[in-house]
C-alpha cells in the first residue's frame, strides 16, 4: 500500500471509529450529572436510570430504519441528515427544564445518533473484504472503545466548570463536528446502481428477510448477550461507582479506565489475528475469556473482607478484553450474511443488541444493583447465556454447511 493510500485509509477508519462513538458518548458523558440532575427535577437513581434506557429504546427503534434507508439512498445522506436531527436534539436536551422534557429529547437523541454509527459499519464491509475487514473493524473497535473511557471524565470535567446543561452543547458541538468530517471526508460507498427500492414493503420485507434467518439469530444473539456482560456495568455505572464503591462524580475513571484499556487491548489483539487464527476460531477464544473472567468476578465479589478496590474492577476488565475480541468477528459475521443488503443486517443485529441493553438499563439493572455480588452473578448469567448460543451456532453450522447459502 502506497503512503498516500495508508494516509486515506488511516483518515477513513478515524472518522467512522468517531461516527461509531454518537452511542457511548451520548450514553456515558452525562452519567457524573445523574446526581445533580436528580436533584434539580427531584428524581431517584431509579428514575435517572430512564434517561439512559429511553435514550437505547429509541436508539434500537430508530436503528431498524437508518440501515435499509442507506441501502436505498446512500450512505452519507443517511449519516449527515440523521447526525443534524442528533445535533438539535442535544440543544433540546441542554435547555431542558423538567425530567419529562429531557426524556422527550433523549428519546430523539437516540433515535438519530444510530445514523452514523450503524451505517458506519455498513461501510467499513462495503469497502474492505476478508482479513482487511476484520483489522479495519478491530482498529475502529480500539478507537471506539476509549469513548466510554473518556466520555464520563469529559462528562466530570465539564461539570467542574458550568452547569449539567453544558454536556448536551458539548454533545451538539460534536455531533456539528462530525456532520461536516462526514460531508467533506468520507466517501458514498453504496453507488447507486447497487442500491434498493426506496419503497416500504421491499424495506420491511428486508429487514424480516435479515431477521428469519436462523444463522443470523443465533450469531446476533450470541454476540448481544456477550456485551451485555460488560453492558449491565456501563449502565449501572452511575450506582456502581457512586453507591456500590462510595466514590464521586468525578471518579467514574476508576472503572472504565482499566475497562477500556482491556477492551483497546482484545481490539488490537483481534487485528493481529485476522489471517491467522480463523474468525470462528477467535470469537470462541474471546468468548471463553469472558466467561472465565465472570467466573472469576463472582469469586472476588463473594469473598468476604475483600476491599472493593482494585478487586471490584478486575473482572469487568478482563471481561471486556474477551469481548473485544469477539466483536470484530461477529459483526462482519452478520453483515457476511447478507452481502447485498448489508444496511439492513447491521440494523437488525444493532437492534437486538439495543433492546437488550435498554432493557438491562431500565429494568434489569435497578434490580441487581443491591450489592456487588448481584451484579457479578447477573453479568456472568448473560456472557454464559453468549457463549452457549455461539456453541450451538458452531455445532450447527459444522453439521449443515448449507447455512451459508441461505440469504
Amino acid at each position: 500500500m502506497s503512503p498516500a493510500a495508508a494516509r486515506s485509509t488511516l483518515l477513513t477508519t478515524g472518522l467512522l471509529a468517531a461516527l461509531s462513538m454518537f452511542g457511548p458518548f451520548s450514553i456515558d458523558t452525562v452519567f457524573p450529572a445523574f446526581p445533580v440532575i436528580g436533584a434539580q427535577f427531584d428524581a431517584d437513581s431509579s428514575a435517572m436510570q430512564q434517561v439512559t434506557s429511553i435514550y437505547l429504546l429509541s436508539f434500537a427503534g430508530m436503528s431498524l430504519l437508518h440501515g435499509p434507508l442507506s441501502d436505498a439512498v446512500g450512505r452519507k445522506p443517511v449519516m449527515v441528515t440523521g447526525i443534524v436531527l442528533y445535533v438539535a436534539a442535544s440543544l433540546g436536551c441542554a435547555l431542558s427544564t423538567s425530567l419529562p422534557m429531557l426524556l422527550i429529547f433523549r428519546a430523539l437523541q437516540g433515535s438519530t445518533a444510530g445514523a452514523g454509527q450503524i451505517v458506519a459499519r455498513a461501510v467499513v464491509r462495503d469497502l474492505y473484504e476478508g482479513p482487511r475487514a476484520q483489522q479495519v473493524m478491530s482498529q475502529i473497535v480500539m478507537i471506539f472503545a476509549v469513548a466510554p473511557a473518556v466520555a464520563p471524565v469529559v462528562g466530570g470535567a465539564i461539570l467542574t466548570f458550568g452547569p449539567w446543561p453544558w454536556i448536551f452543547w458539548f454533545l451538539a458541538a460534536f455531533g456539528l463536528a462530525m456532520a461536516v468530517a462526514t460531508m467533506v471526508g468520507l466517501p458514498e460507498t453504496h453507488p447507486a446502481a447497487q442500491r434498493n427500492p426506496l419503497r416500504i414493503r421491499p424495506i420491511l420485507r428486508g429487514l424480516w428477510e435479515v431477521a428469519k434467518l436462523p444463522a443470523f439469530q443465533r450469531v446476533a444473539m450470541a454476540g448481544s448477550l456477550g456485551f451485555a456482560g460488560q453492558f449491565i456495568y456501563i449502565a449501572a455505572a452511575p450506582i456502581f461507582i457512586v453507591d456500590l464503591l462510595g466514590l464521586g462524580p468525578q471518579d467514574f475513571w476508576v472503572f472504565f479506565v482499566p475497562t477500556i484499556a482491556c477492551m483497546v487491548l482484545g481490539a488490537f489483539l483481534a487485528g493481529r489475528a485476522a489471517g491467522r487464527i480463523e474468525p470462528g476460531a477467535l470469537a470462541t477464544i474471546g468468548l471463553t475469556i469472558a466467561a472465565g473472567a465472570g467466573f472469576l468476578n463472582v469469586v472476588l465479589q463473594a469473598i468476604p473482607g475483600l476491599p472493593a478496590l482494585p478487586w471490584a474492577v478486575v473482572g469487568p476488565a478482563l471481561l471486556a478484553f474477551g469481548i473485544a475480541l469477539v466483536f470484530p468477528v461477529l459483526q462482519l459475521a452478520l453483515l457476511d450474511l447478507f452481502p447485498h443488503r448489508r444496511g439492513a443486517a447491521s440494523s437488525v443485529g444493532s437492534f437486538v443488541t439495543l433492546m437488550l441493553n435498554s432493557l438491562l438499563a431500565g429494568v434489569v439493572t435497578p434490580l441487581v444493583t443491591g450489592t456487588r455480588l448481584q451484579l457479578a452473578v447477573t453479568s456472568l448469567v448473560f456472557v454464559l447465556l453468549g457463549w452457549v448460543l455461539w456453541a450451538w451456532h458452531q455445532h450447527h453450522a459444522l453439521t449443515s454447511p448449507k447455512v451459508i447459502d441461505e440469504r
